[in-house]
């Protein structure tokens, strides 16, 4: 199932490039010594460092939060290093333990087998696809049979497995772990071993994981593998993890003009991270736009603009950004509706709606309740009109046109038949 390439970008020759450039944005670097080392050592040899970041395909959608690790791969790549997106097909029928208060379901190999297949086309959006060196981990572990997994168990101790901290939570409060999943470190830490890994890249959740590879590869008589995490990008609303059930995302394939709103409603404050986290732009000119703000010569939604734009366009490309920009500013700055809303009709019945039965009616809330909770909120608008939290039916007769406006950017023009 490889799928390799042997084409590599020149290997930069220049030591604080490579360094200011493979250190932006991270979080732990185990060991700056070592790096330091290993790089003027690939310099030196003109031997690329080999790059691994494993990827288990148990969700279809990539999301920025995902795209901060991808474009750390790219920075490898510009550096002219190798880079290898494994994906774990095998690792993920085991299911990573990491973040759970319980065991997490198996996949099925058909749902990991489809998951895999968009990833390999979404990673290209930021991955450079002819140096991109794809894998998939059943290549060595689906062979590497009883023999070979008890072997590889006995190089690790179940004490040092307990001091991971989700097992450690678990253990203590007397919750189930199962057997299986402390095969999940140890399977990704025989991907390093299999893959000769020099580096292996993670977000900070996954630094234990990561130090299992480089415990057991002198034992193997590999040299320990460098670790480097990369932050947890928050999500929109600036608290939690980005994340798909939160729905606090940007999706790297969603419409640009969604795209482009949601990343509007960042905080301030928050903007910087995702400057520095989801876009190319330097620190020091993410400086000077921040010195810039805080004179007062550039507005914080220019700013914002700015992110929002260079983060469609990479996506989307320019155009799709112009168009996204344009159509936010009719629609938040002119007050335009837009000409492509959704239309429904709903029958006028009695001649009464509830408010929040007719927002899930027409597709703007999940159930009654949610809708509901909109108008309470004041997140609700008929006709450019906010409707009062109080209120909780609409009157309507055949023959009525209304729009509804819920939340920023969702609308439906509703025909009463």
């Amino acid at each position: 199932m490889a799928e390799k390439t042997t084409k590599l970008a020149p290997l930069v020759t220049d030591l604080d490039e490579q360094l200011e450039t493979l250190t932006r944005g991270t979080v732990d670097v185990v060991t700056e010594e070592e790096l330091v080392r290993r790089v003027k050592k690939s310099i030196a040899t003109k031997t690329p460092l080999t790059v691994k970041v494993g990827f288990d395909p148990t969700a279809p959608d990539i999301h920025l939060g995902h795209a901060v690790l991808l474009r750390k791969m790219h920075h490898f790549q510009k550096m002219g290093h190798r880079v290898i997106f494994l994906i774990g097909d095998f690792t993920g029928m085991i299911g990573d333990p990491t973040g759970r208060s319980k065991t997490r379901p198996a996949l099925t190999r058909e749902d990991i087998a489809a998951n895999a297949e968009t990833y390999k086309r979404q990673c290209f959006k930021i991955l450079d696809p002819e140096l991109t060196e794809i894998r998939f981990n059943s290549e060595w572990l689906g062979t590497l049979g009883s023999d070979g997994l008890i072997k590889l168990a006995a190089r690790y101790n179940v004490a040092r497995m307990l001091e991971r901290k989700d097992f450690k939570t678990r253990f203590n409060a007397g919750k189930t772990i199962a057997i299986h999943e402390f095969l999940y470190p140890l399977a990704q830490a025989y991907d390093s071993v299999a893959l000769k890994a020099d580096v292996e890249l993670g977000g900070t959740d996954q630094l234990f994981n990561l130090n299992v590879g480089r415990d057991i590869m002198p034992s193997y008589d590999l040299e320990p593998q460098l670790i480097l995490t990369t932050p947890l990008l928050e999500g929109l609303d600036g608290v939690e993890k980005m994340s798909k059930s939160l729905d606090n995302y940007v999706g790297i394939e969603e419409d640009p003009g969604n795209a482009f709103g949601k990343l509007m409603s960042v905080s301030d404050d928050l903007m910087w991270r995702y400057y520095e986290l989801c876009t190319d732009i330097s620190l020091s000119g993410i400086e000077n736009m921040q010195r810039l703000v805080k004179e007062g010569s550039l507005h914080p939604k220019r700013a914002k603009e700015g992110l929002a734009s260079t983060i469609v366009a990479e996506f989307h490309g320019e155009a799709a950004a112009q168009a996204a920009q344009q159509g936010f500013k009719a629609l938040f700055e002119n007050k335009e509706i837009p000409d492509d809303i959704p239309e429904k009709e709903v029958a006028a019945g009695d001649g009464s709606w509830p408010l929040g039965k007719l927002l899930n009616e027409v597709g703007l809330a999940a159930s009654n309740g949610e809708g509901n909770r909109l108008v309470r909120g004041g997140g609700v608008q008929i006709d450019g009109d906010k409707v009062p939290g109080d209120r909780r039916e609409l009157n309507c007769r055949p023959g009525d046109k209304i729009v509804i406006k819920a939340g920023k950017r969702r609308f439906v023009r509703v025909t009463f038949v």
